[in-house]
């Protein structure tokens, strides 16, 4: 597990793959795309990643990747998703350079490299509309 740290809410945070390619920043509890489309949220002190429909993703280690265990028991959607925020004012055009990403493990992925998508389809764990 990664050494425990803190994110600074008032400042962007950066999501990155291990290939170092920006995928989200991190403003508040909430998640945008480099095109300023909100993608997801974060909760908890692990930060807990989520997508828009409440589906786990993962958690953000310090480097700014996301990451969880290769062989994990999916929990049930949040039932208790936040509303769509409005697009911040203050979202970076453009990002740092990445961290040099650690060695994971054969025990743990990068979402993000592993499952590119997974912030752009509806979770099979919705249920279906009758």
């Amino acid at each position: 597990m990664a050494k425990p740290f803190k994110i600074d809410p008032a400042k962007p945070f950066f999501i990155f793959d291990t290939r170092g390619e920006w995928h989200a920043t991190l403003i508040g509890p909430y998640l945008w795309d480099p095109r300023g489309d909100y993608m997801g949220f974060v909760r908890g002190e692990k930060y807990d990643v989520y997508t828009v429909l409440g589906e786990w993703v993962g958690n953000i280690w310090p480097d700014g990747r996301i990451i969880r265990k290769r062989n994990y028991d999916r929990p049930p959607l949040l039932k208790d998703c936040p509303k769509t925020p409005r697009k911040p004012a203050n979202l970076p055009a453009r990002p740092p350079l990445p961290a040099m990403c650690s060695e994971l493990g054969f025990d743990k992925v990068d979402v993000l490299e592993w499952d590119e998508e997974v912030f752009k389809r509806v979770s099979d764990l919705k249920p279906d509309m009758d």
